[in-house]
C-alpha cells in the first residue's frame, strides 16, 4: 500500500479480499459502553434515532465528508478509510492530520464520558494507521461538541492493550452470535436503545425475576 499521505485516498476502502472478516472499528465504542448495546446494533441490526444520535450523525456527516485540505504545514484528510489486518478492523476516520506524523481526530457531539469508550475508538484508529503507514503514533484527539474543544489522548500501553482486548472480544461475540444479557446501570439512561433493550427485564435471571415480580405486583394493585 502506498503510504505517502499525498497519495492516500480519503474515500476508498481496501480491496483486500479479507475485508469480509473485518469488523467496524466503531463497534469498539459500543462494546466498551455496553456489550448488549453492541450486540443489538451489530448482531440484531437494531437502531433507534433520538435527538442526541441525530445530532451526532449530522456532526459526523460534516466531519468525515471525504476530502483534503492544507493549512500551514498540516495536511488534513477527511473520511479516510482505515484497516488493520492484525486486529481485523476497518472503518473511517473523521479526520487525520499529517503534521507530518499522522494525528487522528474523532468528533463527538456531547461531553467527554466517564468511561473509556471514546478513547478505545480513537486508539483503534491509531493502531490501524500505524499498521498502514508503518509508523508510530503517540497521540490523537477527540473533539467534543460540548465545550467545543479538543481533548488530547495519549496512546499509552494500557490503552493499546485495552483496545486490542476489546477487538478480540468483539470478534468472539460476533462469531458466537449471542446477545449478552443487560447490565443495568446509570449508563442506560443515556442509551437510545433503552426501550428496546429493556435492561431491567433482560438482565441476569435473578434481576429479571425481580422485575417480573414488580410488574405482577403493580398489576395486582391496579385491579
Amino acid at each position: 500500500m502506498d503510504c505517502n499521505p499525498r497519495r492516500l485516498t480519503a474515500s476508498s476502502p481496501s480491496n483486500n479480499p479479507e475485508d469480509d472478516s473485518a469488523l467496524p472499528l466503531s463497534g469498539l465504542q459500543h462494546l466498551a459502553f455496553c456489550p448488549r448495546q453492541w450486540a443489538l446494533i451489530h448482531l440484531e441490526q437494531v437502531w433507534v434515532e433520538n435527538a442526541k444520535t441525530a445530532e451526532g450523525r449530522l456532526l459526523h456527516e460534516r466531519a468525515d465528508l471525504p476530502g483534503a485540505s492544507r493549512r500551514g504545514g498540516v495536511r488534513t484528510l477527511r473520511g479516510m478509510w482505515l484497516r488493520s489486518d492484525r486486529l481485523q478492523l476497518t472503518g473511517r476516520a473523521d479526520i487525520v492530520e499529517f503534521r507530518p506524523e499522522p494525528y487522528p481526530v474523532e468528533y463527538k457531539r456531547g461531553k467527554s464520558k466517564p468511561t473509556d469508550c471514546d478513547l478505545v475508538q480513537l486508539c483503534a484508529q491509531a493502531l490501524c494507521l500505524e499498521e498502514m503507514l508503518n509508523t508510530a503514533i503517540p497521540n490523537g484527539a477527540i473533539f467534543y461538541g460540548d465545550p467545543r474543544r479538543r481533548l488530547e489522548v495519549a496512546f499509552s500501553p494500557e490503552l493499546r492493550a485495552r483496545t486490542e482486548s476489546l477487538a478480540a472480544n468483539m470478534h468472539q461475540l460476533y462469531r458466537a452470535r449471542q446477545t449478552p444479557p443487560a447490565q443495568p446501570g446509570p449508563h442506560c439512561k443515556n442509551c437510545s436503545l433503552v426501550h428496546v433493550c429493556l435492561p431491567d427485564a433482560t438482565a441476569q435471571p435473578d434481576t429479571a425475576a425481580r422485575w417480573v415480580a414488580r410488574q405482577v405486583h403493580s398489576l395486582g394493585q391496579e385491579v
